[in-house]
């Protein structure tokens, strides 16, 4: 961790001294520790083993986030590029920990980039269902000279057998009106406010209402592919329930367990970098006071440059002017 980097001063990047590190290390077990389920634990360790050493069919969503196929640096750690069929036999082999820890019920999302996408999207389908595969724009991302800018990522969506949750409802994002539309002189399935005219609708497979956590927000950390926890919110309110159990074998930094905990359900996290490791437990601790989810409010999603009436929303909410 890079402890001595300048920052700015507002930079509300999340940092640990050693003394912090080391307490929240402390609060993490090891796989060799697992005794029957251990929920709402982030485990430090090797994922293949810790997988090995859960029960069979506990698991009610798994959200996987590999390694890219590129060579990163993670930690003290780096991850080397493969060729195709090694990197095919390494997520065949993180399939088949995995399976056996999940129910029948049990939904799957799985994060790639365009590239590790063409190896995921056809193994996923020797294994469960594919439902559908979401894009979702992240509008960070280097330039490149030969090649058009990639801003985009995948997520593929399946499930264990036909039978599985999805709540629809619980995944409405809150759009501007362009074409407003009336009845009667009264607005149409949308809403009229000080802040603008707004929309509530039904999701799609391509999110173009994601930020990536950046030097400004709390939950930003040093990691370097941190996915939002706007974007996990998506998956655990559509495919679980409050009280289920997620599932995250290549944890990072804890951002799909910070969820789970702001969202009422379960977690297991599974990281190998001890400071990662440190980072998710420190999340989960500010998760107690705060479990805001930045972009979610009022139930519903709310696409970007849209504060200012979340802002007027929850004025309202607190004068008990609105329901």
């Amino acid at each position: 961790m890079e402890r001595d980097k300048q920052r700015a001063p507002r930079n509300r990047t999340l940092r640990l001294t050693r003394e912090e590190e080391a307490c929240c290390l402390e609060q993490c077990i090891k796989p060799c520790e697992i005794d029957g389920l251990p929920e709402n634990r982030i485990i430090l360790g090797d994922a293949f083993e810790a997988l090995g050493r859960l029960p069979e069919r506990c698991v009610d969503l798994l959200i996987v986030d590999p390694p890219y196929n590129l060579s990163k640096t993670y930690g003290t750690r780096v991850f080397r590029k493969m060729g195709a069929s090694d990197y095919a036999d390494f997520t065949r082999a993180w399939l088949d920990a995995v399976r056996r820890t999940l129910k029948e019920t049990a939904s799957v999302y799985v994060c790639c980039d365009w590239v590790s996408s063409l190896i995921i999207g056809s193994l996923l389908g020797e294994y469960f269902t594919v439902r559908s595969r979401i894009t979702w724009q992240r509008e960070k991302g280097r330039g490149a000279l030969k090649n058009w800018k990639n801003a985009l990522e995948d997520i593929w969506f399946a499930t264990v057998s036909d039978t599985y949750t999805f709540n629809v409802r619980a995944v409405m994002q809150r759009r501007r009106v362009i074409a407003p539309y009336r009845e009667n002189g009264r607005p149409k399935d949308w809403m009229e406010t000080d802040g603008g005219r707004f929309r509530d609708t039904y999701p799609s497979n391509f999110w173009d209402d994601i930020s990536i956590p950046y030097w400004s927000m709390p939950e930003n950390t040093d990691h370097p592919a941190q996915k939002p926890e706007k974007l996990m919110a998506k998956l655990i309110l559509a495919s679980s329930n409050p009280g289920d159990l997620v599932l995250d074998p290549f944890g990072g930094v804890g951002t799909s367990a910070v969820v789970a905990k702001k969202l009422g359900r379960r977690f297991i996290c599974i990281e190998r970098e001890a400071s990662y490791c440190a980072l998710a437990q420190k999340r989960l601790e500010l998760a107690e006071a705060n479990p805001a989810i930045q972009g979610y409010y009022d139930g519903v999603f709310w696409e970007r440059n849209t504060l200012l009436e979340q802002k007027r929303r929850a004025r309202e909410l607190e004068k008990g002017s609105i329901k």
